[in-house]
């Protein structure tokens, strides 16, 4: 069976994912210290590194997904929403995990709600897609 066409609801999803991690890219490129300060840690200018490296990050992960909105195999988009839904999970497991060793703050429980409302509408849009191609 060929994977369907992508609707233009996951390329409008993968969008909105792309401008969402671009400016995460550029605020923890531009102001390092302030998604560091949101949750409680202090970052000095020799730590910047490790914030740089999440930018680049974000970065390309924006990359992937603005790229992906012009993809028209199915199977390509497939890929690109697990391995965006694989890294949203696991990094909302990540920040369970460091709230159990570091306690609970408002902030990191927001991300990682937000995390997992990430999966549901990256994998959600996918579903859809998929069951409108096939029920036409």
């Amino acid at each position: 069976m060929t994977e369907p066409r992508p609707s233009t609801l996951i390329r409008a999803v993968l969008f909105a994912h792309g401008v969402i991690t671009l400016a995460g890219a550029v605020v923890l490129t531009v102001w390092p210290r302030v998604i560091p300060a949101a949750v409680g840690i202090t970052v000095e200018p020799r730590d910047f590194l490790l914030v740089y490296l999440v930018g680049a990050a974000e970065l390309a992960v924006a990359v992937l997904s603005f790229g992906a909105t012009r993809l028209a195999d199915g199977a390509a988009i497939r890929l690109v929403v697990v391995t965006l839904a694989v890294m949203h999970g696991a990094s909302g497991l990540l920040n369970v995990l460091y709230m159990a060793q570091n306690g609970w703050s408002g902030v990191l429980v927001a991300n990682t709600g937000a995390r997992f409302v990430a999966v549901l509408v990256l994998v959600g849009a996918w579903r859809f897609s998929v069951r409108r191609v096939h029920q036409t």
